[in-house]
């Protein structure tokens, strides 16, 4: 998974008692802050290479949910969580809290999903 943020969210089935009243409704349970800076360690933050791809393990340190049958499951990675954080200037800064207009700059964030490049989410099942 790659992006500096990972949203985890519940949606309700269309065929749940909940039908008419939360078709479509969304609940995160998880939400996770990550800098991809950090990949490595956090003493030591470094530059992303650009067109590479590269594993990021985002931990979801959460209690127990249960997902009934019907319910889906959602991952978003965004690469900023403005305005509920700060902005992601997308370019390796010392600081992003120093970041100037002109270093900030668009960016195109992919998700792999190949036999080399697999990403997945890992639950635990209890029975």
């Amino acid at each position: 998974m790659t992006g500096s943020l990972s949203e985890f969210a519940s949606t309700f089935a269309e065929s749940s008692a909940y039908r008419d009243t939360h078709r479509g409704y969304q609940l995160m349970i998880s939400g996770e802050i990550f800098r991809g800076r950090y990949r490595d360690s956090f003493s030591a933050p470094k530059a992303i290479e650009p067109n590479r791809a590269l594993e990021y393990r985002i931990r979801l340190p959460q209690v127990n949910h249960t997902f009934k049958a019907g319910h889906r499951l959602m991952v978003q990675v965004q690469s900023s969580w403005f305005p509920l954080y700060d902005r992601n200037p997308q370019t390796f800064v010392p600081s992003i809290m120093d970041a100037q207009p002109a270093q900030y700059r668009p960016a195109t964030h992919s998700i792999h999903r190949s036999a080399a490049h697999a990403s997945r989410i890992e639950l635990n099942v209890a029975q």
